[in-house]
């Protein structure tokens, strides 16, 4: 097989057409996007028996991502990913009020952040990518500057999938970018992820306040639930956490990969590399339809980790710094390598 990139229309969104891309590689791999949110709609990998299938979620159409718009799925996120506490920072001496999306802070860029907009879209067929590019105006959702991002999506003949990430503004601002996936490696055979082992390559985390805000401190994961320093099976310990995994992971600084995750079920592995300094692991703590049946609804059915720096940071001075200055360039590779044993 050689590596191609197909296309078929996916919609309509604020009277421009969406798009999916389907590349597929040299092995038979594919992923699919769409420039709704520069969204990943599919990525399609054999399990240990060669049998092809979608690992994470995603709809078959436009409307269902509009529909389920709340849960980001898929999409690039920004220009703030996470949390921005009460919902401000300050900046140059200004302060900057955003929308309280969430309690009474900004999550995921606001209202209307970069997972609600219309990205433009050019396809590569000699690299086997596909590159959005979407100009964010200054003052939209309150943050400042005109800020000018690309994102680009590759499929290689190893089974890796890789997001780059670049920016640039001509004004101050925060920028934190993120993937939004939800896996599951069982491909609907499983439905939920708790028997999947998953390693993070961190000793301590972001601790967080009641709603999930980081206070500031950096704590220890060893002894803790939030321990996968030697992997283990997610739900090992999920219950000891009311509310399931929702945390930021403070990655170690020399490490082989980010994170591991592993699907005994199916064999899928699936490695995780990324040039940021956190990872989000989030346990989708709500229902959500089983694939089996729609209508039951199954809790933990997938599992997110996103890249990032760490939530909050415009307002806690002890973390990795978040502030892009006119001049400078924002950059990031996360990629997700794909394999079975």
């Amino acid at each position: 097989m050689k590596p191609s990139i197909t296309e078929k229309n996916f919609g309509l969104y604020e009277n421009k057409s969406v798009t999916e891309y389907t590349l597929a590689n040299a092995r038979g791999m594919k992923i699919a996007v769409m420039n709704y949110g520069a969204t990943l709609t599919r990525i399609i990998t054999p399990d240990r028996n060669g049998t092809p299938g979608n690992v994470i979620l995603g709809f078959d159409d436009l409307q269902g991502y509009l529909d389920h718009s709340s849960m980001y799925m898929g999409s690039i996120v920004g220009r703030y990913c996470n949390r921005i506490g009460n919902a401000a920072f300050s900046l140059n001496g200004e302060t900057y009020r955003l929308a309280a999306n969430n309690g009474p802070n900004n999550l995921h860029g606001g209202l209307k952040g970069f997972d609600k907009a219309w990205w433009h879209a050019e396809k590569n067929e000699q690299d086997n990518t596909i590159t959005f590019s979407y100009r964010s105006i200054d003052g939209e959702e309150g943050f400042p500057g005109n800020l000018d991002t690309t994102v680009v999506y590759r499929l290689d003949n190893d089974n890796r999938v890789t997001i780059e990430y670049c920016a640039t503004t001509d004004k101050a601002t925060p920028v934190n970018l993120t993937s939004h996936c939800y896996f599951n490696l069982s491909a609907g055979k499983a439905a939920d992820i708790l028997e999947h082992d998953l390693y993070i390559a961190a000793t301590a985390y972001t601790a967080v306040d009641s709603d999930l805000v980081p206070t500031g401190e950096i704590s220890p994961v060893i002894n803790t639930a939030l321990d996968f320093s030697i992997p283990k099976r997610i739900g090992r310990d999920i219950n000891l956490l009311p509310d399931g995994y929702d945390h930021n992971f403070v990655l170690e600084e020399e490490r082989k990969q980010a994170a591991v995750a592993y699907d005994s079920l199916t064999g899928r592995l699936m490695e995780m590399f990324t040039t940021e300094p956190g990872l989000q692991f989030y346990s989708t703590n709500f229902n959500f339809p089983s694939p089996a049946d729609p209508t039951v609804e199954v809790k933990h059915r997938a599992l997110c980790l996103e890249a990032q720096h760490f939530p909050d940071s415009p307002n806690k001075q002890g973390f990795p710094g978040t502030i892009l200055h006119p001049g400078e360039k924002y950059s990031q590779v996360t990629s997700y390598r794909f394999s079975t044993r």
